[in-house]
């Protein structure tokens, strides 16, 4: 499945030249295998007609493994890892179950052997039970940064970005967010060892978009809540078709039949946030819709999503999401182009 590993005699990156040629993606039971799978497709594949030598890749762990219904047979131990010149650990299923002693050992000797260290959406609750992460900006799926941080008070989680780098330790300990932000994350690895060129070759090859900032917000933040047995389960729909009006909390609160106070409390209980903010967030998410499936300008998008204004909706758009609306739209027309 793999290619070659560095000799654990002669250490990392055996005569390639390059920083960060050796990977050593570290698995054991319970990872998931879509981050996984992200890992190996971009750091596995043969791709020497774009850099050679490109990565040599190994699956290190106490084999055979186990992510999802898919059963692995690993290249090499976990006592290869701090051989390796950067270790990806995979998301982790379970939040609530404490990763094994054998892996949050074989990580940290790892980081401590020199090894750029990234976790992949779950995966951060590895380096933070190793340490790696005290002291320092984190990311993880944003379902569980309040569990990452409740956990572990050291680490400062930022449940509001892609991946987190950082690069005042020269970008040695990494994390991402959830899903396709493990990819986001890898792609950004492949920049930094290969330059934006190589790193968008490599997006164009998988059809994902070729750079998206590790600061651009998670993409699903206050979500509408799945259930529809709260009190506010016919006013979320009520608002969301209405964003293009100047909904106000006392709005809301009418339509509700209760008291603006009494409706921030259900607020606060249903969504963890307030009522104008999550109308402000329901506004971003329909912004950005419309930024991906029309060719509406920031104007007309600001009206529809009553913003108002465009110098509004730019303001708001970038302080949450963390790029300006024209950045965000031209990501997702080079995803389309480049899938074209």
């Amino acid at each position: 499945m793999s290619r070659t590993v560095p000799d654990m005699e002669t250490g990392r990156g055996k005569g390639t030249g390059i920083g960060a040629r050796s990977v050593a993606i570290a698995v054991t039971d319970g990872m998931l295998h879509f981050e996984l799978g992200i890992a190996y497709e971009v750091f596995g594949s043969d791709l020497t007609h774009l850099v050679d030598p490109w990565y040599d890749v190994a699956l290190c762990g106490p084999g055979p493994i186990r992510a999802g219904r898919f059963l692995l047979e690993p290249d090499s131990g976990l006592d290869r890892l701090p051989y390796a010149d950067t270790v990806i650990v995979p998301g982790w299923a379970d939040v609530d179950q404490a990763p094994s002693a054998e892996l949050v050992d074989a990580v940290r000797a790892a980081h401590e052997a020199g090894a750029r260290v990234a976790s992949l959406c779950t995966g951060a609750f590895v380096l933070a039970a190793a340490g790696l992460l005290d002291g320092r900006r984190a990311t993880t799926h944003w379902a569980h940064t309040d569990v990452l941080a409740a956990r572990h008070p050291g680490v400062e989680v930022d449940p509001d970005v892609l991946y987190v780098d950082n690069g005042s330790d020269n970008g040695r300990v990494l994390t991402s967010a959830g899903k396709a932000a493990s990819m986001d994350l890898c792609l950004h690895l492949v920049r930094l060892d290969h330059g934006s060129a190589i790193a968008s070759t490599v997006a164009r090859r998988l059809v994902v978009p070729p750079h998206r900032a590790g600061g651009q917000a998670q993409f699903v933040t206050a979500p509408v809540p799945a259930q529809d047995d709260h009190p506010l389960a016919d006013l979320f729909p009520w608002a969301i078709e209405r964003l293009d009006r100047p909904l106000t909390v006392e709005d809301l609160a009418r339509r509700a039949n209760m008291s603006s106070r009494h409706l921030g409390r259900h607020f606060r209980a249903v969504t963890g946030t307030t009522p104008l903010q999550w109308l402000l967030t329901q506004r971003i998410r329909r912004a950005q819709e419309l930024l991906e499936a029309t060719g509406d300008s920031v104007d007309a998008i600001a009206e529809a999503v009553g913003m108002g204004t465009a110098t509004t909706l730019r303001r708001h758009f970038n302080r949450t999401i963390g790029v300006p609306p024209d950045a965000y739209r031209r990501t997702f027309r080079n995803s389309r182009s480049s899938a074209g």
